[in-house]
């Protein structure tokens, strides 16, 4: 069984004469959570709808566990969960009937209703009627929604946009739980502390193609300055250089008595983002 759970190799796509996808290429190993970053508009969404069938490629080659997209199988798509701005609940049916309605739907009994409700704290929800839920709630919702089959690969598009940030710890404890379980996890977000926390791996998306992928902490590096920054007891704080002179103004402070805290001087993935992409989310 190949470790490659989907891949996209040189894969273009346009709208018209806008080109969204401009030779698009990555792969992702079993059980890995990969972020796909980029501003709005970059083609995030549109990659996930490729992934999934929603959407058809111009050129480029895409595989979904081990083989070729175009010769997928229902079964396969048996094996996938979706979060996205399209996730379909029933307004008038209720949380629980939602769940309950999506267990039968994917062939499984509705046992893991309860717990999956108590893990998102909709227990005392679970009657309210979709069209009556907050933001935060229906967002709930949709995530077991999509989790209720336990699925093997998982795409989750902007998972917690909209949820508290108790909410927001819940999710990600969960998402660690499934990804050590063996599940694979395509995740977009724009809350960048989220993938740094979440994600083994970020590519970042700008123009339809990939500028960077690479571990949170690799990519902070990659952007590192020269510089340490040093809070003194007396001098204020200093600043030096990553070099022997640096190395000697450390221990000179250090000898003195004067070193409160050293940090060096790397751009958090906000940064790194905005350096790639040159815009906001």
């Amino acid at each position: 069984m190949s470790s490659t759970i989907l891949s996209m190799e040189g894969v273009t796509l346009s709208f018209g004469s806008k080109r969204v996808l401009d030779g698009l290429t990555f792969s992702i190993p079993r059980s890995e959570t990969f972020g796909f970053l980029g501003p709005s508009g970059a083609g995030k969404t549109t990659t996930i709808k490729l992934l999934t069938r929603q959407l058809v490629r111009d050129a480029g080659r895409i595989t979904l566990f081990g083989r070729p997209l175009e010769h997928a199988c229902d079964a396969d798509y048996d094996r996938i969960g979706i979060l996205s701005d399209t996730s379909s609940l029933y307004e008038r049916m209720s949380i629980e009937e939602n769940l309950r309605f999506y267990a039968k739907l994917r062939g499984r009994g509705a046992g893991d209703v309860e717990r999956l409700l108590a893990r998102v704290n909709l227990i005392q929800d679970r009657s309210t009627l979709v069209k009556d839920c907050s933001k935060g709630m229906r967002q709930r919702a949709a995530l077991l929604a999509a989790l209720i089959h336990s699925p093997e690969l998982l795409f989750l598009d902007e998972p917690t946009s909209g949820l508290d940030p108790a909410a927001r710890a819940e999710v990600h404890r969960m998402l660690a739980e499934l990804k050590s379980a063996g599940t694979t996890i395509f995740i977009t977000t724009h809350d960048m502390a989220e993938a740094e926390n979440v994600c083994d791996r970020i590519a970042i998306l700008n123009e339809g193609r990939i500028a960077a992928c690479d571990r949170p902490a690799s990519l902070t590096l990659r952007f590192a300055r020269n510089r340490i920054v040093i809070e003194t007891r007396t001098q204020g704080t200093v600043e030096t250089t990553k070099d022997a002179a640096g190395a000697d103004t450390v221990h000179k402070l250090l000898a003195q008595g004067e070193v409160l805290s050293i940090h060096s001087d790397e751009p958090d993935l906000e940064e790194v983002f905005l350096e790639l992409t040159g815009r906001e989310f």
